[in-house]
């Protein structure tokens, strides 16, 4: 508790003679690399610079942050408690900066845009081109993960917005989160495969050798779900990709695959796609951001375009 008191009051704005900024990234660097050389070496001061500058945060928190035993560099309790905070302060002032710097006409500025790996290769494409070239000087930084995964860059701070599938593995209320589209799911085959039909049910895959993504993969668990509750267990060819990835074996022939149906549009006339019957299958794409921080104005701009595709 005496800790958490000491680190709140350090926040306050008496930073003329308290926490710094730059002794925060120092020990950040620090306990990422967990080597006091190789932090000095990605932060580009010496290292006696930074470890001066890690004594002077120990001694302003009243805490040691690393235990330095025979060069072996750990957290101690203090660190670890200090080190989720410290990111998110990092995170908070570089979006600030970012934020003023940015010019009247979005001439310049940066969005820092998650997405999972389907919505990066059917939606994304298309309405970051608009973007850019409305916005050329607007820097795109794209980071593409699982929802599960995105939700805690979201939160940490690391994330402008993130575009996620519903319902959220951990719903949080330190998030806002907006129905962006429902987007049904198609079942996708090599041409020279066995044709399915018109129309495939979800019983119809019942025998069906499935190329299917990894664990932790919303499709995985979507696909898995809808055929148990057929009353029996999806047979995998092969199993553990990402989608550029399940693509490229279900073109190989290996076996066929259920994606979202933007994805199977865009992936060429090398695919047969043929959607599932009533009752199809669907998944909901959500844009989100964190509730206490307004987006920057860019990521402002590109959410509005976003919401109105």
């Amino acid at each position: 508790m005496v800790l958490l008191i000491s680190i709140a009051c350090a926040y306050r704005p008496t930073y003329r003679r308290g926490m710094q900024f730059q002794q925060l990234h120092y020990f950040v660097a620090v306990a990422e690399a967990r080597h006091f050389t190789r932090a000095a070496e990605e932060v580009h001061v010496s290292q006696p610079s930074l470890s001066q500058q890690i004594r002077a945060l120990e001694k302003e928190l009243g805490a040691e942050l690393f235990s330095r035993a025979r060069g072996n560099i750990t957290l101690t309790d203090a660190g670890e408690a200090l080190l989720p905070l410290a990111r998110r302060i990092l995170a908070d002032a570089d979006t600030a900066r970012i934020e003023v710097q940015e010019l009247a006409q979005l001439r310049r500025g940066r969005i820092r845009l998650g997405a999972t790996p389907s919505v990066c290769t059917g939606l994304l494409p298309d309405v970051l081109r608009a973007f850019h070239d409305r916005h050329p000087g607007i820097q795109l930084l794209i980071e593409e993960g699982g929802s599960h995964d995105l939700v805690r860059e979201l939160a940490r701070g690391a994330l402008d917005l993130a575009l996620v599938v519903l319902p959220l593995p951990t719903p949080s209320p330190a998030l806002t989160t907006v129905e962006l589209l429902r987007e049904d799911l198609v079942v996708v085959s090599a041409p020279r495969s066995r044709r399915l039909g018109d129309a495939v049910r979800i019983a119809d895959l019942q025998g069906e050798r499935l190329v299917m993504f990894r664990h932790g993969y919303d499709l995985r668990e979507l696909t898995v779900a809808a055929c148990r509750a057929e009353g029996f267990e999806p047979e995998f060819a092969v199993e553990g990709g990402e989608m550029d990835a399940v693509l490229g074996f279900v073109r190989a022939g290996l076996g066929v695959a259920v994606v979202p149906r933007m994805v199977a549009e865009r992936s060429g006339s090398d695919l047969r796609v043929t959607p599932l019957a009533k009752p199809s299958l669907h998944r909901t794409i959500a844009l989100a951001h964190r509730s206490d921080v307004a987006p920057p104005r860019a990521a402002r701009e590109l959410q509005r375009m976003l919401l109105e595709r």
